[in-house]
């Protein structure tokens, strides 16, 4: 949380010309330790969704010592789930429609698979659109994550993801560099770092800039992997997984190591780049080529214990100042959008 400046030390000043946050006790004065109200809405495949919701919630809880931090998953009922799946929604997860009752201080849409080449015929499509727009009027700040982040850059922004060269996907855990050390989502960040990415789409620096969104973190390989409206807080655009559990690129690759192995694909799939160490691939590997199940499940223990995660803390680090940011200009009343002075079109003056 930030500082204070209660009187005139020096330090105060200096730190808030390196962009650290530091309040006027006038402006601390209207801010209470109080509840937060985050909704998260989760489009993941039955298989993925409880794995996505602890993901989150991690991530949300282990952000912020100070606030309490409530966060209502929901998700949409057009999404095609199992018997056992709806029964688990309906237990656990809140609808939509109460949440647009109570009110919410800031959202979370996750990523969702698809089954059309073109996101507007997908069934998440109108109804993912209908969250985006209520939240835009009634949410601080709402955080997007991969194919959501497509979708909204589509249906608000006219931004089209185009398919990678040649098919590729974008698979593997990759270095990137902050590009805007002074917005609060990354000032207190490393200016270099890693994050997962696993898409086979992209919305280009171009397009980005072209919607006058302005982009704060980026990769060399990965390309762009965080971009803020051009009010510079209000939507949050990821295309990489920061919220990723060290063992989940692993779970992927067997899930689509199974699926060449049944048939289902052509090809032994590669392996996610700069995620195995040279050690684990001389073991899953040894002839330098295609591995098989057999050899994971053998070297089970082996991989697990040498799988190295180099994404977390950084991933901590933007959900918690996001929050943070939230925090401070959001309104005690989660029906309302802004504390009292807040510019929606420009919500991080002063901070």
């Amino acid at each position: 949380m930030p500082l204070v400046a209660y009187n005139d030390l020096p330090t105060f000043e200096r730190l808030k010309q390196e962009g650290r946050t530091v309040l006027p006790p006038e402006r601390a004065a209207k801010q209470d330790i109080r509840e937060m109200h985050i909704g998260l809405l989760n489009m993941m495949p039955d298989a993925a969704l409880t794995a996505t919701e602890r993901q989150f919630f991690r991530h949300i809880g282990e952000s912020n010592q100070i606030a309490q931090l409530y966060v209502h998953p929901f998700t949409l009922p057009e999404l095609e789930r199992s018997a056992e799946t709806k029964k688990y929604v309906k237990k656990y997860y809140e609808p939509f429609e109460k949440l647009q009752e109570d009110g919410l201080d800031a959202l979370i849409i996750t990523g969702a698979n698809i089954s059309q080449p073109h996101l507007e015929r997908e069934p998440f499509w109108d109804p993912l659109k209908k969250v985006v727009d209520w939240a835009w009027d009634n949410v601080t700040s709402t955080l997007c994550s991969c194919l959501a982040t497509h979708a909204v850059m589509q249906f608000r922004y006219g931004q089209k993801r185009t398919p990678l060269p040649g098919g590729h996907k974008l698979w593997g855990v990759y270095r990137h560099r902050i590009e805007d050390r002074l917005h609060p989502l990354v000032r207190n960040m490393n200016t270099v770092f890693d994050v997962p990415h696993s898409r086979f789409n992209d919305i280009s620096e171009e397009q980005f800039h072209a919607a006058g969104m302005k982009i704060l973190i980026k990769g060399q390989e990965s390309g762009t992997h965080i971009a803020v409206s051009p009010d510079g807080f209000r939507l949050v655009c990821m295309q990489g997984h920061p919220e990723y559990d060290t063992i989940s690129l692993l779970k992927e690759y067997e899930r689509e190591l199974r699926r060449f192995e049944s048939g289902e694909r052509p090809d032994c799939p590669p392996f996610p780049e700069n995620y195995f160490k040279p050690e684990i691939i001389e073991r899953i590997a040894p002839g330098g080529a295609n591995t098989t199940m057999a050899l994971m499940e053998r070297h089970k223990e082996f991989i697990a214990d040498n799988l190295e995660n180099t994404w977390t803390d950084s991933g901590r680090s933007i959900l918690s100042s996001w929050i943070g940011v939230v925090y401070q200009i959001t309104n005690a009343d989660r029906k309302r959008q802004f504390m009292e002075g807040t510019d929606p079109n420009d919500p991080l003056k002063g901070i």
